[in-house]
């Protein structure tokens, strides 16, 4: 079958389901990973037959993505701020928007002495190992919840060639981390349960809800008992940065004046969204 009756039949497959951008989108991507295909490639060899393997790898993801599963997921991989990373159900896929959480990090941390950061909630360890391929001097460590993310998270950071110590914790229960620290930063579980149905289907069946939602009732969990136990851990003009839900910027900076952090500080992300969060710790004697 040649590449051109393959995409017309994914195309066909898969219109009543997404937009056609997102379609030809979906191609592309695992033709880059089935064929190592550049787009250019995809155009002018059309006309090539696959193989009944490679064909198969095509229709096996077509029925993937009619189930509603993330095309990430399908190949096993993606990119993050310029590097590849293993995901699957164990781990969210990285967004755009957190890379811009990452650069707000770097423009502040490059050229700190001692330079120690802590990710909390790793997943696929993207933000932490983005920071140690960045900051080659740091001392970058990620923590998680779930040991099938870190199993992911250490075989990304030795496929980008950084070291990164992960290590498990569940960081509700905890009383310490791992250390002192020049920055922490964390991107944790903020959906509320009522934000649900604005979730797109493929996230809310496929991605892990415990990396994603927390109760209507105390939706800054995990913010409350990380910046809690931030102060211990932050060395004196230390930064703690975070993404957070873009409806919740007020109380996040209420939450943290009254934990004692100082220059709190909202960005909007890409879609002008008030996404990332940043703040500092000083002891007053």
């Amino acid at each position: 079958m040649t590449i051109k009756t393959i995409k017309d039949k994914f195309t066909l497959g898969l219109q009543d389901l997404y937009p056609s951008e997102e379609i030809q989108s979906f191609f592309i991507m695992l033709s880059e990973s089935f064929l190592n295909y550049s787009r250019i490639d995809i155009f002018l060899k059309q006309a090539e037959v696959l193989s009944e393997e490679k064909t198969n790898k095509y229709f096996d993801a077509l029925k993937r993505l009619q189930n509603q599963e993330p095309v990430q997921y399908i190949i096993g991989s993606t990119e993050f701020f310029g590097l590849v990373f293993n995901v699957n159900s164990a781990t969210l896929i990285p967004r755009p928007e957190t890379e811009e959480l990452v650069r707000w990090v770097l423009e502040n941390e490059r050229g700190v002495e001692m330079d120690t950061i802590l990710d909390i909630g790793t997943g696929s360890g993207c933000i932490a190992i983005a920071l140690a391929s960045e900051l080659p001097n740091a001392v970058v460590c990620g923590l998680d919840i779930s040991e099938d993310a870190i199993k992911v998270a250490k075989e990304n950071a030795k496929q980008n060639n950084v070291a990164v110590h992960f290590s498990y914790t569940d960081v509700l229960i905890t009383n310490s981390l791992p250390g002192m620290f020049s920055c922490i930063v964390s991107n944790p579980p903020y959906v509320r349960d009522s934000e649900k149905d604005q979730m797109a289907s493929n996230v809310l069946e496929n991605e892990p809800a415990s990396a994603l939602y927390v109760s209507n009732e105390d939706p800054l969990l995990f913010y409350r008992k990380i910046a809690q136990l931030a102060k211990k851990h932050l060395v004196e003009g230390g930064q703690l940065f975070f993404e957070i839900n873009e409806y919740l910027g007020k109380e996040m900076i209420a939450l943290l004046r009254s934990e004692g952090y100082h220059e709190i500080q909202i960005r909007k992300d890409m879609f002008g969204k008030d996404r990332m969060l940043r703040c500092v710790f000083k002891r007053i004697d």
